[in-house]
């Protein structure tokens, strides 16, 4: 007897449908094709042993199971639960009319119980797409899939609960999910506020332009001056998700298995602070099996490298493209993916290896130690960072100040002002903040007044600007504008964020 089981396998951060037909006949042996992976092939000794311990058996005789289509690789263990559920249709231990309306997947344990697994919400939103009536799936990832609306999720404990509800009709408990409540309940949680940073009232302002424009942005400070602390704290005065980015954020967070059992939807922009030991692959994705790096998992959030200089070189440089193109494309011989990789880059670094600046007394490094400290950075890396600002060390007089600073809630208010005002100028364009303009916007929304010019035109020939940090600096004045609330870039805007080039300044080459 033939039957069809469905899965679904992902491919980036999409999922695709993988019908599984289990055909039972005469002989002995178990067959499995469709390009199945170890961990699926291993499927049969856990599926014997589960199905034996809640009272049924593997069946005597010649099993086939190919997973359609054939051509495309299949990974991993979630697999266990829909093989298992054909075994028992196709060998009749079980009756099951309404197979063919669900999507089953699930890990197995030897007792048959069931795992967790990963790619849930992509998955459930495939389900949806293809008309599905439902999802079986682990009862840990059920909430995560009940996001997704006009599709039943039921998520199970054992396989003995889903061979009843079908061959039974035991009906399972379905999972719903307020979405919209849950998410405007928690969208506002965070941890950590700009109240509790004493003084550095320059780098506070520096963080407002960048989160009102989505720039990036690199703190230079010597060691405790509050670096890590203020990068922290910049979540709390970006604009809040929207459902869409939301949802965009938790598919990445579930292909990787991130998405905890007691969350079903991200609402929090993410914050990734990877160590600068990590590789080029764990930072921008890849690896046999492709999958979403540290740059991706940041998408709609921020991505903090600490101590950027301390990072290898090739892992900053792949960077490069992918700050441009928001998107990393992935390739192999067989086939490519593409993870979104839309974030704010946010990064720290010592003044040079001693830890101080160079006209401090406290230095104790050399000129050539500092030049070839500083250029662990590469100029075109240093050019896609709009905003380079110094951090200076704290004075007690401000770490003694019981005064609280201005709190994220004051800070964030502007910034979503300001970014109201950009989703007005890009409604007909396919960009939604200043950083992501490109030539045409720029020139469109970035005219210069005679003055502005002068001033752009001295600084670009005493700083030896590239073009890029012309740009750069275009877009972070448009921001300064939108925070005041000016139609018009002026003088003052362009002469902030000319201030906002500090390694480009004579003063670094040492």
């Amino acid at each position: 007897m033939l039957v069809k089981v469905y899965g679904s396998a992902i491919h980036g951060v999409s999922a695709q449908t993988i019908t599984i037909e289990v055909n039972s006949d005469q002989g002995v042996g178990y067959y499995l094709v469709g390009l199945p992976d170890s961990a699926i092939k291993e499927s049969s000794h856990r599926i014997s042993a589960a199905l034996k311990n809640v009272g049924y058996k593997m069946p005597g005789k010649k099993i086939t199971i190919n997973m359609a289509p054939a051509d495309l690789r299949k990974e991993g263990s979630a697999y266990d639960l829909s093989i298992a559920i054909g075994i028992l249709a196709a060998s009749e231990q079980i009756k099951a009319p309404n197979l063919s309306e669900y999507v089953i997947m699930g890990e197995l344990s030897l007792d048959g119980s069931l795992q967790p697994i990963k790619g849930v919400l992509p998955i459930a939103i495939k389900a949806r797409e293809e008309g599905y009536k439902g999802f079986i799936l682990p009862k840990q990832n059920a909430k995560e899939a009940a996001i997704v609306n006009d599709l039943e999720v039921y998520g199970v404990e054992n396989i003995k609960e889903v061979i009843e509800f079908f061959d039974k009709a035991k009906p399972l408990q379905k999972v719903e999910i307020d979405t919209r409540k849950e998410f405007q309940e928690k969208i506002n949680y965070f941890p950590f506020d700009f109240s509790e940073v004493k003084g550095q009232e320059t780098a506070k302002r520096a963080m407002e332009v960048a989160a009102a424009g989505g720039h990036n942005i690199i703190l230079i400070g010597p060691p405790g001056s509050g670096k890590t602390m203020l990068a922290k704290r910049i979540p709390s005065i970006l604009p809040p998700l929207t459902l869409k980015e939301a949802l965009e954020t938790t598919k990445i967070h579930s292909v990787v298995g991130k998405i905890g059992a007691e969350t079903s939807l991200m609402t929090v922009r993410p914050f990734r602070a990877p160590h600068h030991t990590i590789s080029d692959v764990a930072l921008v994705g890849g690896g046999s099996y492709p999958q979403p790096g540290e740059i991706s998992l940041a998408h709609n959030g921020v991505l903090f490298l600490d101590e950027m200089p301390e990072f290898k070189r090739t892992v900053l440089e792949v960077m490069r493209q992918p700050l441009e193109n928001r998107e990393v494309t992935i390739s192999r011989s067989k086939f490519s993916v593409n993870y979104p990789a839309s974030f704010m880059l946010v990064a720290s670094m010592n003044p040079s290896p001693s830890g101080y600046f160079p006209d401090d007394p406290n230095n104790t490094s050399s000129p050539y130690e500092m030049q070839r400290y500083m250029n662990k950075l590469s100029g075109p890396l240093l050019d896609r960072i709009d905003i380079h600002i110094e951090v200076q060390k704290v004075e007690f007089q401000q770490l003694a100040d019981k005064r609280k600073g201005e709190n994220s809630q004051t800070i964030r208010a502007r910034v979503m002002n300001a970014r109201k005002i950009q989703e007005e100028r890009y409604k007909n364009h396919s960009i939604n903040y200043n950083a992501q303009m490109g030539p045409k916007e720029i020139e469109q929304f970035c005219c210069l007044n005679d003055t502005s010019l002068a001033l752009i035109k001295n600084a670009m020939e005493k700083l030896n600007l590239s073009a890029r940090a012309y740009d750069r600096i275009l877009k972070v004045a448009r921001t300064i504008a939108d925070l005041s609330q000016e139609k018009q870039i002026t003088s003052v805007h362009i002469a902030e964020a000319i201030q906002y080039r500090s390694l480009d300044r004579d003063f670094w080459n040492v």
